[in-house]
């Protein structure tokens, strides 16, 4: 049993429009896909420190977001999904996957919390950062599928400073197929993290390699922020991935108080 003492400062309490739980956090809606993923992944709610309520997108399937030409079959579910959240009380709203990026517009049109459908969101901010002559490399688990509707869809100006790698399609991570691939995964999916996290970090070594102009690395999938440190470790630059845009949904939606002294 965990004691702490009440928060002082909350001396009275209000309804919210439509929200039924309080003290919610991140509404995090996943597909219809059976896999695990490693502490750190956003399928797996046991390493963030903040509360994460998951929605099915009933119906939609990893093939369905990305192999499909026709996504407009997606847009119902997910938005029925985000509004599950929404009504749940959530205080924002994510996704699994960087290629929900497509319904960005859609989904935040019709909510009234925050939407933070791709982790690609953070690439304008990023490339504001590094400044014009750097660019931004996103290693995405699927190069082909990445559109620039996609990333039209979540600020992203198509040929402005970033480049692009998949790990599946241009570096061969076996594992990350393992997970995803309806082509090749097994029927019940698994992972080595071992095998995974040196895939990962082979495949941003070779991409700074071949582009020494990266500034900074945004890894877009899921499933690739436990094992971002150690890419930070080899190859020396800022990192963002899934892990840090739902860090900054919760810290502007669930604002913290600062102790110290002067």
């Amino acid at each position: 049993m965990f004691h702490q003492q009440r928060d002082t400062g909350i001396r009275q309490i209000f309804t919210r429009k439509n929200h039924s739980c309080y003290g919610m956090g991140i509404g995090i809606m996943i597909l219809d896909d059976v896999y695990p993923g490693f502490p750190g992944d956003v399928r797996n709610a046991s390493a963030f420190p903040y509360p994460i309520q998951y929605e099915i997108v009933e119906g939609i399937d990893i093939k369905q977001l990305l192999w499909h030409e026709d996504k407009s079959p997606c847009l119902a579910p997910i938005l029925a999904a985000a509004k599950k959240l929404e009504k749940m009380g959530c205080r924002a709203i994510a996704a699994e996957c960087g290629y929900f990026a497509y319904f960005q517009p859609e989904v935040a049109d019709a909510v009234d919390i925050p939407v933070f459908m791709s982790s690609l969101l953070q690439v304008p901010f990023i490339q504001q950062t590094i400044g014009p002559k750097k660019d931004v490399g996103i290693l995405c688990y699927q190069r082909q599928f990445l559109t620039d509707t996609h990333l039209s869809k979540v600020g992203i100006t198509p040929g402005s400073n970033y480049v692009i790698a998949g790990a599946s399609d241009d570096y061969g991570c076996t594992e990350l197929d393992k997970l995803w691939s309806w082509e090749v995964r097994p029927e019940k999916p698994e992972a080595v993290y071992e095998i995974q996290e040196q895939q990962m970090v082979d495949a941003c070594v070779d991409f700074t390699k071949k582009n020494p102009n990266i500034g900074a690395i945004m890894l877009e999938c899921t499933g690739m922020q436990p094992f971002a440190r150690a890419i930070q470790q080899r190859v020396d630059l800022p990192v963002f991935s899934w892990g840090t845009i739902l860090d900054y949904a919760y810290s502007v939606t669930v604002h913290r108080d600062y102790y110290g002294h002067v």
